[in-house]
């Protein structure tokens, strides 16, 4: 995308320092068996097995056995500290627990669906106990019965609800409204009420009490008011970080004006992608926080621009590591734009249009982004970057291999880090482990697309002050 880039903006872009970036080999600063080191070593092997598989052909490819052994006790290490009582990880050992344990195994899968069971359970009362309806009746008897069942509903009573219809149902109290006796009928039978009754009766067992306490020692429950709170303050974050980026596009858009008076460029922010681009859409990019666009300033005033940069906003530095991805393939559905069309796009600062030549243009490769997007955040820089991602560790930990080592563990038997072998040799050749070889190279580039908010801004205002 040649054509829509100008020397000077090329310029800009690599002035702009890097303090958030890494290394391209992870740094192993200790041995395996030292704690502080285990995420170092763990990141080290897994990209040493990136580059030799490759290098190597499909099926040729030959791991040195003391990278292996360095994984497996780094990995062993890694278990152990997430499984320790009173510094681990909560989360993890809720999922060790859940995995030991069948009554735990129920009750978290009966969980998943429970709030979609509660709404169901809930139509169904209120299709003939509502109070709207109970008034309607002439019977007192028959008022206070539903009244009841309303009740048992209303305070997630399960186990009672269901004693209560099936009651209702024996005794022929409502025998004579044939609307109520429905209604229960399919309440009894209802398959989301057996499960929220379930439900309730496994959440007594102590297991199931111990599995629920390390969930809330990771955090608030979803949906609880401490887990709205937090998504609120987070949403506020991101929408700082929006503004602050597009402020300082807007600037570098003025100083592209002035310094290139033959172009006329501009910023708009929330570009969403219109159903019209070809390509795919599923889990890729839609909508992007800043875009850099020019057009020649002779042009007329309904004349297509181009597109120049991306500019993403992020509130911390993992944030925008696992959203590569994404990226790339909102990048790659941009790409599929024909040529000779020209596409209108939504933005906070009203429809623009895009042609599609230089939506053509843009590049699906990680490696060729440095002149097309930038990651913005305001994050401090870290003394001691995370080489392991957050989503790699998840993965390493939750590995069938590794939760057998973990429960090994919480049942006070000894730990052989051999037992982890089947996760290196999952690594090291496993499709579905990929994400996981790539991390810290997608970590790299990440890091070298990454700029502070700030030093974005500065280099503008260096750039202004040479006029």
């Amino acid at each position: 995308m040649r054509s829509s880039h100008s020397d000077l903006l090329e310029h800009l872009l690599r002035q702009i320092p890097r303090r958030y970036r890494v290394p391209a080999i992870p740094v192993a600063d200790s041995v395996p068996g030292d704690r502080k080191g285990v995420a170092s070593v763990l990141a080290t092997a897994i990209e040493a097995a990136r580059i030799v598989g490759t290098a190597a052909p499909t099926g040729q490819q030959t791991y040195d056995r003391t990278l292996a052994r360095a994984f497996t006790h780094a990995l062993a290490s890694l278990i152990g500290d997430a499984m320790r009582e009173d510094t681990g990880d909560p989360a993890y050992q809720a999922l060790v627990l859940r995995h030991r344990l069948p009554t735990v195994n129920e009750f978290a899968a009966l969980a998943t669906s429970a709030e979609s069971d509660r709404r169901t359970v809930h139509a169904i009362v209120d299709a003939f106990a509502h109070p709207a309806r109970r008034v309607r009746l002439e019977s007192p008897v028959q008022r206070d019965a539903l009244a009841a069942i309303h009740a048992l509903a209303a305070t997630a009573a399960w186990r009672a609800l269901a004693d209560r219809a099936r009651a209702a149902l024996q005794d022929g109290a409502l025998a004579g409204d044939a609307r109520t006796v429905r209604g229960l009928d399919r309440l009894g039978g209802e398959p989301a009420l057996t499960r929220l009754r379930r439900l309730a009766i496994l959440a007594d067992d102590p297991a199931v009490r111990q599995y629920l306490a390390l969930r809330d020692r990771s955090g608030p429950r979803a949906g609880s008011a401490d887990a709205l709170a937090a998504g609120s303050a987070a949403q506020h974050r991101g929408a700082a970080v929006e503004a602050a980026v597009a402020a300082a596009l807007v600037c570098l858009a003025g100083q592209l004006n002035a310094r290139e008076p033959q172009w006329s460029y501009r910023i708009v922010t929330s570009l969403r992608v219109p159903s019209s681009v070809p390509g795919n859409a599923q889990r890729a990019k839609s909508e992007w926080d800043a875009v850099l666009l020019r057009r020649a300033s002779a042009a007329p005033t309904d004349a297509a621009w181009t597109l120049c940069l991306l500019a993403e906003a992020k509130t911390s530095l993992d944030a925008a590591t696992t959203d590569l991805p994404k990226l790339l393939r909102g990048l790659e559905r941009l790409a599929r734009a024909d040529p000779a069309a020209v596409y209108t796009f939504a933005t906070q600062q009203g429809a623009v249009r895009l042609c599609g030549a230089s939506l053509q243009a843009l590049p699906i490769a990680a490696d060729h982004l440095d002149n097309h997007v930038l990651y913005c955040c305001e994050a401090a820089s870290e003394s001691t970057p995370r080489v392991l991602s957050a989503a790699s560790r998840m993965q390493l930990l939750c590995a069938p291999a590794s939760l057998a080592y973990a429960s090994r563990l919480s049942n006070g038997g000894p730990g052989a880090p051999d037992m982890l072998a089947p996760v290196w040799a999952d690594v090291v050749r496993s499709d579905r482990w990929d994400a996981v070889r790539r991390q810290y190279a997608t970590l790299h580039r990440v890091r070298e697309l990454m700029v502070h908010v700030a030093d974005l801004r500065a280099t503008v205002e260096r750039l202004a002050s040479k006029r």
